[in-house]
């Protein structure tokens, strides 16, 4: 059976997607094998400042640009954890280099962020999706995502609010005309 590998690529939840964790959701896949997939929600943010999230893990943050940068639901798993997306991929000491993108989970990006030498662009998320072996490809099968080839740009340049319809548009496909059911001829 030959898989497809989905690392590098946009998750666009489709409308029938039934788990409202995902309800029109776009997801960078970080990580896609064997073992299963991992991927950061990009287009969901949450109700935290990353300056309230720097003062609970205890790092100062003048920077008044980033202070009022918003925090983003990554996903259900781990949701106590931070993960930063970001460019460039940089030296941090837990980066998983994801083409010209970088997924870092420890404290040493946060630090270089609070000091004013962090990545140039990022997205600070709490928690990841997470699918065991078969399981995303079982959930596309059935519908539930569309798949597209991620464009960092649409990360990193595009509001929140915009990014699952670029990502449609990226696609070729309008929102608004895809139902509920799925076709099969």
């Amino acid at each position: 059976m030959h898989t497809i590998n989905l690392t590098s690529h946009f998750l666009i939840a489709m409308p029938a997607m039934s788990d409202p964790n995902f309800s029109r959701t776009l997801t960078f896949v970080c990580e896609h094998n064997e073992r299963g997939a991992l991927g950061i929600v990009v287009n969901r943010p949450i109700d935290v400042t990353l300056e309230a999230l720097f003062r609970q893990v205890e790092i100062p943050l003048d920077d008044a640009r980033l202070a009022v940068q918003p925090v983003f639901f990554g996903g259900p798993v781990q949701f106590d954890h931070g993960f930063v997306l970001h460019r460039p991929v940089g030296t941090w000491k837990s980066t998983l280099p994801v083409g010209e993108i970088g997924l870092t989970t420890s404290r040493d990006i946060l630090e270089a962020m609070a000091g004013g030498h962090g990545p140039r662009q990022q997205l600070v998320a709490l928690g990841y999706a997470g699918w065991a072996p078969g399981q995303l490809e079982d959930e596309i099968q059935r519908n539930g995502w569309l798949t597209v080839r991620a464009d960092p740009n649409l990360i990193f340049n595009i509001p929140p609010e915009a990014r699952y319809d670029a990502a449609m548009q990226a696609l070729g496909v309008n929102a608004a005309n895809l139902s509920e059911e799925a076709g099969h001829a």
